[in-house]
Parts: C-alpha cells; sequence; structure tokens
C-alpha cells in the first residue's frame, strides 16, 4: 500500500479515552512512537490524568449498585464483515424506543462517560466530528457507535491498537479480531471489560435491551453465547466484490487518521483478502449452533431494497415485541436517510478476478455478481 510518510493523525486521538494502566500497557508492548508523535501521546496521557478521579469514582459507583430486581434481556448483537451494511442496519434498529445503544461519548470514554457528560455535554459536543471521516456518515450526540474504541481504550486487546502501532500491526490485528496468542487471563479481562461496559450503558439507558453493533463480533459468536445464553445475532452480508473494496478503502482512511507509526510496510489488499474467509468460517460454524429463534441473517442489497419488510422478518425471526409502535420512527428515519449517496469504487478486470479467486465461495453461497 502506498502512502505519503509522515502523515499526519488526528490530534484528538482515541487513546484519550484510555485510562493510565491501559494506556502504558499499549504504549509499551508496541515498539514506541517516533518523536513527531509525541504530543499525541502527551495529550492521551495528560487526559488520563485528567480524568482518572472520574474513571475511579465511576468505576467505585458500578461495583457498589446493587443488581437489579429483574435484569434487563440479553443483548442483541449485529455482526457481519466490515463494511457490509452493520452501520446501516445499526442505525435503523436503534430507532426503536425499546433499544439501548452506544452513543459516541461512551465510546469516547468508556471510563467515565455517566459522570462527563453531565457535567461537560455542550464542550463535548463541540468536540464530536460532523461526519464519519471512512464514509460521511453523519454524527451526532445520539448516533449509535459500535463498541471497539471503548474496548480498546479498557485493555489491550482490540484490532485498533494494531491501527495505532502499525509495527506490530498483525499481532494486534489476529489477537483483536481472533484472540491469538492472547492468555485466559487477557481474554477474561476482555470479558470483564465488554460487562463493564455494558453494565453502564443499561445504567444510563435503563430497563432497555442493549442493541450492540461490532464487526469484530462476527468471529466471537460463541464467546459471546458462552457469557449471555439469551443473545441474539442479526446476520447482515453483502455483496463481497463491494465489501473488498470498501474495507481496504476503510482501512486507508483510519491508517492515515489514527496511526502513531508509519505503516507503508502493511500489504492492505492481503490483510483484506484473508481476514474476511477466516472471519466467515467462524461466523457459519457458531450460527449454526444456536437455536433458531436466536439468529437472523440478512442481505444488505435486499434490506435496502424493502426495510420495513426485513424489519418485520427480524421481529418476527427472533420474537421481538412492539414492531407496529415502532413503525412510525423506523420509517422516519429511512426518509432521512434517502439522499445519502454511498462511497463509489472503480473496478478493475484484473481486481475483480483476484476476488472471485480468493472469495470463490462465499460468493456462490449468495449468489452474487460482480458489478458493472
Amino acid at each position: 500500500m502506498a502512502t505519503s510518510i509522515p502523515h499526519r493523525p488526528r490530534l484528538l486521538h482515541p487513546l484519550m479515552g484510555a485510562d493510565l494502566g491501559t494506556l502504558l500497557q499499549v504504549l509499551g508492548q508496541n515498539g514506541g512512537v517516533p518523536l513527531r508523535y509525541w504530543g499525541h501521546v502527551a495529550l492521551a496521557l495528560g487526559a488520563a490524568a485528567a480524568r482518572s478521579p472520574f474513571a475511579a469514582y465511576e468505576r467505585g459507583m458500578m461495583a457498589r449498585s446493587p443488581a437489579p430486581d429483574s435484569p434487563n434481556p440479553a443483548p442483541i448483537f449485529i455482526v457481519g464483515h466490515w463494511r457490509s451494511g452493520t452501520t446501516h442496519l445499526y442505525s435503523v434498529l436503534s430507532q426503536a424506543q425499546e433499544f439501548a445503544y452506544v452513543p459516541p461519548f461512551a465510546v469516547g470514554l468508556p471510563w467515565d462517560f455517566l459522570t462527563l457528560t453531565k457535567l461537560f455535554r455542550p464542550i463535548l459536543e463541540r468536540a464530536l466530528p460532523s461526519y464519519r471521516f471512512i464514509d460521511q456518515v453523519q454524527v451526532k450526540a445520539d448516533s449509535p457507535q459500535e463498541d471497539e474504541i471503548a474496548l480498546a481504550n479498557m485493555q489491550a486487546i482490540s484490532f485498533y491498537h494494531g491501527l495505532y502501532f502499525p509495527k506490530k500491526f498483525q499481532e494486534n490485528f489476529d489477537a483483536g479480531i481472533f484472540l491469538d496468542g492472547c492468555t485466559e487471563a487477557e481474554i477474561e479481562t476482555w470479558q470483564w471489560s465488554v460487562r463493564h461496559f455494558f453494565k453502564k450503558l443499561e445504567r444510563q439507558q435503563p430497563g432497555k435491551r442493549l442493541l450492540i453493533k461490532n464487526p469484530v463480533y462476527t468471529a466471537r459468536v460463541a464467546m459471546l453465547k458462552a457469557m449471555w445464553p439469551e443473545a441474539k445475532f442479526i446476520h447482515i452480508y453483502r455483496n463481497p466484490y463491494v465489501v473488498f473494496h470498501s474495507t481496504r478503502n476503510f482501512y486507508e482512511k483510519l491508517f492515515q487518521e489514527l496511526a502513531l507509526q508509519p505503516f507503508n510496510h502493511i500489504d492492505l489488499d492481503e490483510v483484506v483478502f484473508s481476514q474476511y474467509p477466516r472471519m466467515m468460517n467462524l461466523l457459519v460454524r457458531d450460527l449454526a449452533a444456536l437455536p433458531e429463534k436466536d439468529v437472523v441473517e440478512l442481505s444488505f442489497e435486499a434490506f435496502e431494497d424493502d426495510p420495513m419488510g426485513h424489519l418485520e422478518k427480524i421481529y418476527q425471526g427472533l420474537d421481538l415485541p412492539d414492531l407496529e409502535e415502532n413503525k412510525t420512527a423506523f420509517s422516519t428515519y429511512l426518509d432521512s436517510q434517502k439522499h445519502y449517496r454511498k462511497n463509489q469504487y472503480q473496478y478493475s478486470q484484473d481486481g475483480l478476478q483476484a476476488i472471485e479467486r480468493r472469495w470463490r465461495p462465499w460468493i456462490e453461497r449468495w449468489g452474487y455478481q460482480p458489478p458493472q
């Protein structure tokens, strides 16, 4: 992958939401940061130190919280490879009044968002970007987000650490998605972080069922089902030819925005080619073991063509209540998105043939054709 070096990552880096322990751990294990990025590290360290009293307070508050008399239903997880339509589906479903979801401030400040959003919400809102830089999806203070950056700020297992520290990209990437090389203690820490974060979301949005979207969970359905035996899953898939180009674009932009080390050594095409079948094989294996009432699968293209019909399929397939009560909210949101324009890509014949060769089983499984 060609890139100019040095690049300019965003100064307000996501690591500014990490706790000091996690920040020092990931800095120590990932080979150092060049001098030109020390300002980013200094800001992250300063933010972690300044927030530590709030983080300690919230952790103690959560530890002292009594167990609810009637626990919330287990989460519903939206899974699927990156750029397969998970964000669009998540945004639509989050309009339902019965769902809690991950708001932007919880992503950026997982240790202390309950307190800091009350004290500094106007300042935090001004710091939000207007759009996601990967696809121009609008970002508001109540826009649903995936939880991976939050978890990357709470412990050391996350593919985002490979994006922040490309010198050890592959190790972080394989651990962050497939848990390769992770010790039992590290996995337990990740599980504790997920549970802790979800409990805070439930405290912030009481009485609602968590709706969670994270492509990483595509490779962890079995683990999540063991953690929440009543959890349900929605898998959305998309034309693999489009997914390849969109995912490559996704990584290119993330490296430019987030990398604190040079990244021109990474063969990005090979990263995308190899991760997709491994993730999808794990997903197919894990979904096959689920009860029929706990999983729904749909294509992005079919959902885009008939969203209300597929929302009915989701509600019926997962035995969810309240579809009729939410139809107006769903329709209003869908109407607001009619002018959104997806990223467009140029497809070479050689590129399409390479995708067909590497991802043939998935192209044939869902009956897709190369885009025109």
